[in-house]
């Protein structure tokens, strides 16, 4: 087998990684790592990549603009570059993601071997798995570790407002991206039974019988208890000796990120309110690594400031240590360090998916107090080896602190229990070979298409393209273009041919289109992209490109849904025939109401049906096969004809054609266009013109040299 795995955001190496660096570096990371060296060590499986991204930052290791690095036999890191080079926490990666899925099926293409399945980590990864998938039609698995939904639901529930967390967490490019992937996916890998029947079921894409629980391993090589041969530990002594006026005290022990939802501010103050943890123990708090407070994101300030303000408040000095950052080989040892002192590890999150950093205490030897929610659940239901807590009540937290520290009996039980239970159902050996089951259970009859890494010519092209291509908008860019930009696009296309080729994007059909380009004295197109991308055909006698209709043709259910719009036939008109298609299902949208199209796109969702809801021009609102549109369009044309993506010339104009100029493909934007593209300026890959119509797309090729490509 050959498999991939996408982890997109944070920091990724293959040794000492930096969790806790920020919200970005976390079990995620930690997960993905382990599970890929699991699969290595499996005799069917030939090789695993993980593609990250290249970031190139002074602020950062240079580890992490390696091309490529070696993980272990059979495993590699593959970092591909896309947006700015600089590190960006991972709501700032949104707009380069299209890219990224550009670069990744071109590595594809140049490995010449297609993956047996695509397993994507989180939303942004899920988005450009999806992307791929469809392009390239191979199994998409994706696995949450948090979900948007959930996430959203808990912030509102602490008093922030939908534009408070938009503007912080692009939460609706990340739902929208999730429910993309778990629309796109075969398989959908949860750690816990909670996931799947309380977080996942809140989304109108997600089909509970895709969903397989595996939980996660632990690495119990690095994680043990204390053996008679073991060192001791001076290192940890004198760290910590420099907080605690008494280190030989249980320490209570908590390991996560400096982020809200880990809590760690309940544990503080849990710990300052009980003279008996007080006396009996000390608190030792490992927020992450780092270096400087003062820069540390907002929100990372904020947890440290509050857990600075509770050991003042309470009088805690001496009692709490808060190192500033232990390295990757030293946290094994912090765990049986504090076993040996018959410490107690605590996770106050408000929500935790799974928790490793459960797996890891419970397999050194300490026993747990956990929120009862999610991941804790399961583990401590297998284990036997803690207490849960509901964490928003500092009583009940700090009343099962109490029920475990300084209590031998109980404490010994729970230590081996959990010791036990590690080792029978959470080592990596087995959850790489159940999963390794699952996945080829599920893609096995999995039909292979017509491999696009071929790049064969589609059925009924005649010849093939030039060497670029430039595609202009027909029913914006051109047709508002006056005599003289038209001649001069003319001359200039005449010029080049045949290493230039030309091609036209519309919403109408091939016949309309071509009698409107006609009416324009233009020469017939060599691709003709029609009907908002569910049409492809080429050269003057229109050749239909078959694979095409094949391709975007699956789960396509026109009759559902008509019926489905029907709840919104006051606010739609049908348009008349000869706007539809056999793949297009085409509205006027009666008054501009984005409220109505998010509606509509939320009630396809519900209903399952696999379509696209696309606005053009504000007005016309097309349904559309899921793997078709134009941005697919494009790219199944430059696969089938291996023309490069840097080598396409989009202009456009019209609100809606965003979508197109994402990506690798260059863009102009004419200076008549809609407003709504002036989000698009910081795009790298699109350029604004000066001047309006024609003229400004013979802007658009100057200014890139878009000829002598």
């Amino acid at each position: 087998m050959y498999l991939l795995h996408l982890h997109l955001h944070g920091l990724f190496r293959a040794r000492n990684l930096e969790l806790g660096r920020d919200a970005d570096t976390g079990g995620q990371t930690l997960y993905v790592l382990e599970l890929v060296k699991a699969l290595a060590g499996q005799e069917d499986v030939e090789r695993v990549e993980v593609v990250t991204r290249l970031i190139e930052d002074r602020r950062v290791s240079s580890d992490y603009s390696r091309r490529e690095e070696t993980i272990c036999p059979g495993a590699q890191i593959v970092r591909l570059p896309f947006g700015p080079r600089r590190y960006l926490r991972k709501e700032l990666l949104w707009p380069h993601l299209d890219e990224l899925a550009d670069e990744l099926v071109r590595h594809i293409c140049r490995r010449g071997r297609r993956p047996h399945w695509i397993h994507a980590h989180y939303a942004d990864a899920g988005y450009v798995g999806a992307l791929v998938s469809r392009r390239l039609e191979i199994p998409l698995l994706f696995t949450g570790h948090s979900l948007g939904r959930e996430k959203l639901r808990r912030l509102l529930a602490t008093g922030q407002t939908r534009a408070q967390i938009e503007k912080t967490y692009a939460m609706s490019l990340r739902i929208d991206a999730e429910e993309l992937a778990l629309a796109q996916s075969c398989l959908v890998v949860t750690s816990t039974r909670q996931e799947a029947t309380d977080q996942y079921a809140r989304y109108g894409r997600f089909h509970p019988e895709l969903a397989t629980v595996i939980a996660p391993g632990v690495d119990l090589e690095r994680f043990h208890p204390a053996r008679d041969s073991d060192p001791s530990f001076p290192e940890l002594d004198d760290l910590l000796g420099q907080f605690l006026r008494q280190p030989q005290r249980p320490p209570i022990l908590a390991l996560s990120r400096a982020d809200r939802r880990k809590n760690i501010p309940a544990l503080v103050a849990a710990f300052g309110s009980s003279e008996r943890l007080r006396r009996q123990g000390n608190l030792i708090l490992l927020m992450g690594s780092r270096r400087d407070i003062r820069k540390a994101d907002r929100e990372q300030r904020e947890v440290f400031q509050q857990v600075l303000e509770l050991v003042d408040y309470h009088n805690l000095y001496g009692q709490v240590a808060y190192p500033k950052q232990l390295s990757s080989d030293q946290v094994p040892r912090l765990y049986r360090w504090a076993a040996q002192r018959g410490g107690v590890f605590v996770n106050p999150a408000l929500t935790e998916p799974f928790g490793l950093t459960l797996l890891e205490a419970a397999a050194s030897g300490l026993p747990l107090v956990a929120t009862d929610d999610g991941g804790p659940r399961d583990i401590l239901s297998r284990c036997r080896n803690g207490l849960l807590a509901d964490v928003t009540n500092i009583d009940q937290l700090r009343t099962a602190i109490e029920r475990l520290l300084g209590q031998p009996k109980r404490w010994q039980t729970f230590a081996q229990n959990g010791l036990e239970a590690v080792q029978h159902h959470y080592s990596w050996v087995a959850h790489a070979r159940r999963y390794l089951s699952q996945g080829a259970d599920l893609v096995k009859d999995y039909s292979l298409p017509r491999s696009a890494l071929t790049l064969a010519k589609a059925p009924g092209m005649t010849a093939r393209l030039g060497r670029r291509l430039l595609y202009c908008d027909l029913d914006g860019a051109l047709a508002e273009a006056d005599q003289d930009s038209l001649q001069a696009l003319n001359n200039r296309l005449h010029a080049t041919r045949p290493q230039t080729s030309f091609g036209v994007l519309t919403g109408v059909g091939p016949q309309q289109a071509k009698e409107q380009l006609a009416a324009l004295e233009l020469p017939p197109a060599d691709v003709w992209i029609c009907r908002n991308g569910t049409d492809v055909s080429y050269g003057p006698d229109q050749d239909q490109d078959l694979a095409w209709r094949d391709h975007i043709r699956e789960g396509w259910d026109r009759a559902a849904l008509e019926n489905a719009m029907a709840e919104f036939q006051d606010c739609l008109t049908l348009q008349p025939p000869s706007q539809q298609g056999d793949y297009k299902l085409s509205y006027w949208l009666n008054g501009e109401d984005l409220s109505l199209v998010a509606a509509i796109r939320q009630a396809i969702r519900e209903q399952g049906l696999r379509a696209q809801v696309v606005l053009v021009d504000h007005v016309f609102l097309d349904l559309l096969p899921f793997a078709g549109g134009r941005p697919d369009a494009i790219r199944h044309v430059a696969l089938q004809q291996g023309i490069l993506l840097e080598h396409i010339l989009v202009a456009a104009s019209q609100h809606g054609d965003g979508e197109v100029l994402r990506g690798l493909p260059l863009g102009v934007v004419l200076a008549n266009h809609d407003p709504s593209l002036d989000e698009l300026r910081q795009q790298r890959s699109v350029f604004f013109a000066r001047r309006p119509q024609a003229w400004g797309i013979l802007e658009g090729m100057d200014h890139y040299r878009f000829l002598s490509r």
